[in-house]
């Protein structure tokens, strides 16, 4: 049984930033190895409006080709209304509804106040409920903004318990820009976790300055055990100036398999995984594992 989740975000937020578009069957072919690898919770795409990120103008398509698999849950981000009410007009197992703790992040993303976006999540919330989906909060900035810095962290704990009483299933702390250090991560985590079961509490990394690895794991020594990360370490924010790309999967399930931490991932399907990732990307891939010469000897 795994002792950590994953929630694999590669096809939505590793290929979200690429300026020439993957054709949907090839996005659907990195779902198939990834699942293959066994991965059981992944973001497939986002609901955003095509001319924002024409990357994920097909979110439709792929959600509708992805109705027939099974022990998977596929989510999928959503920035409002509408984005829902297209998102649940195919299955969808998860939300993830992005409010960052930042007022400019926020202005710069979605044209809204945190004030204003929090509002319409929580009218948003009976009919997630309603549709029995799954919702994820996620707060972008949790660690450093590029446009205000430094983010308090009281800020962040009151904008996640405010989601939590609103409904959220799960919180998400993101370092969107990858600026966190392993000490600032242990001591956001643990004051979310004071509040909050380990299981409801998810973290999402950028390794801009090469730090994600080791953020996983003061997150990890904190309580956290849900992380999300992307196959190859593809990413990167088209509202974040700076964002590089995320943790890679593979990285991260090197780390925990060789602590004994179960993931319940198959580690040499996951690199073929990546690898077929980092052939759809045009950026410097940052996943560091899958760059080792004899794999062979990268047992775990």
């Amino acid at each position: 049984m795994a002792e950590v989740q994953i929630i694999e975000v590669g096809p939505r937020d590793g290929l979200q930033n690429e300026a020439e578009f993957v054709p949907t069957e090839k996005k659907l072919e990195l779902i198939d190895k990834l699942l293959d690898a066994g991965i059981t919770r992944m973001e497939a795409t986002s609901f955003v409006h095509p001319k924002k990120v024409p990357q994920m103008s097909d979110a439709s398509d792929i959600m509708r080709k992805l109705q027939g698999y099974k022990n998977v849950s596929l989510g999928a981000l959503v920035p409002n209304r509408k984005g829902f009410e297209r998102a649940s007009e195919q299955r969808i197992d998860e939300v993830n509804w992005v409010t960052a703790a930042s007022q400019t992040f926020n202005a710069r993303n979605i044209n809204q106040s945190i004030e204003e976006n929090f509002e319409a999540f929580t009218q948003l919330v009976p009919l997630m409920k309603e549709a029995g989906v799954k919702i994820r909060f996620s707060i972008a900035t949790s660690f450093g903004c590029p446009f205000e810095g430094k983010v308090d962290e009281d800020k962040v704990l009151s904008l996640a318990l405010a989601a939590f009483k609103a409904g959220a299933d799960e919180v998400g702390l993101a370092d969107t820009i990858g600026i966190a250090v392993p000490d600032h991560v242990y001591s956001l985590c643990s004051k979310v976790l004071k509040y909050s079961r380990s299981d409801s509490v998810a973290i999402h990394l950028h390794d801009t300055r090469g730090l994600a690895l080791a953020n996983t794991y003061a997150a990890y020594t904190a309580g956290i055990r849900l992380f999300e990360a992307a196959a190859g370490g593809l990413g990167g924010c088209p509202f974040a100036p700076g964002a590089a790309g995320n943790v890679a999967t593979e990285d991260v399930v090197y780390m925990f398999e060789r602590m004994n931490v179960k993931t319940g991932i198959d580690f040499s399907r996951l690199l073929e995984a990546s690898d077929f990732a980092v052939s759809l990307s045009k950026r410097n891939p940052l996943g560091r594992i899958r760059l080792v010469e004899n794999r062979n000897q990268l047992t775990i």
